[in-house]
């Protein structure tokens, strides 16, 4: 996954991202307000999070560990949510998660078909976004696109905010390959690898994405996704400018 040292790579390799959440102070430092548009960084380990472990549930009422819940999707919608006391956590729920490598594309497809609405987090800027369009991408147009998220930054919504992704995650179609291919990437590392899951011939070739973020716009995003399938680069200028990039 992503770029490794190879020979590191051989002894070691990132299985999941596990993030801990307190149960009694989670929500304040959840919605803490950051100076000059800073992420808050409470919320950032939750967005990256493919297992968020809630801790110490017997010090609050449910109704406060409802609105820790619903506060955690909100944030990162596809992440699996355990809830602890005093950090007891059976291993295997923790260890042998491939969230990064081309297993992870199994258990990733029942996720995606069952992904919950999310609401916009308390700042009202992090939120998981979601479509899926259906069609086959170019590999290298399909890199553009996720390069000028990733790397330029150039790329605003509705309100002229850049859009900054933490995290994302998808199954998606290649031109040509017979294999479901998986696309990964925090901030700004991404891999695309494929799967052991191959598309059938009786069933339409389809995209699915999710994105973890700040000012995310789902419809801009999914026009921008299908300008990529459909190799119509004219639909890229509203909302992307090469000479406008976000600091």
């Amino acid at each position: 996954m992503f770029w490794v040292d190879a020979e590191l790579g051989v002894d070691i390799y990132l299985d999941g991202i596990i993030t801990i959440v307190d149960s009694k102070y989670g929500l304040k430092h959840l919605a803490e307000e950051k100076p000059d548009g800073l992420i808050n960084e409470a919320s950032r380990q939750v967005a990256l999070a493919d297992i968020i472990i809630v801790n110490k549930t017997d010090l609050v009422s449910e109704e406060d560990l409802n609105k820790l819940r619903t506060t955690i999707r909100s944030i990162n919608g596809l992440g699996k949510i355990l809830e602890t006391q005093r950090s007891r956590v059976d291993l295997s729920n923790v260890l042998d998660l491939h969230a990064f490598d081309s297993l992870s594309g199994i258990s990733l497809q029942k996720k995606l078909q069952h992904l919950p609405i999310a609401q916009p987090h308390l700042d009202q800027s992090i939120v998981t976004v979601t479509f899926e369009v259906p069609g086959n991408a170019k590999e290298e147009s399909l890199n553009v696109f996720i390069q000028n998220l990733l790397w330029e930054k150039n790329v605003r919504n509705k309100e002229d905010d850049c859009m900054e992704v933490i995290r994302l995650k998808g199954l998606v179609s290649i031109k040509d390959k017979p294999q479901q291919v998986i696309v990964q990437g925090v901030h700004e590392l991404y891999d695309l690898e494929e799967t052991p899951l191959s598309w059938k011939d009786d069933i339409e070739r389809t995209n699915r994405l999710v994105l973890i973020g700040r000012h995310l716009d789902e419809d801009i995003l999914k026009q921008l996704f299908i300008a990529t399938v459909t190799e119509t680069e004219k639909r890229w200028t509203t909302h992307f400018n090469e000479d406008h990039v976000c600091l």
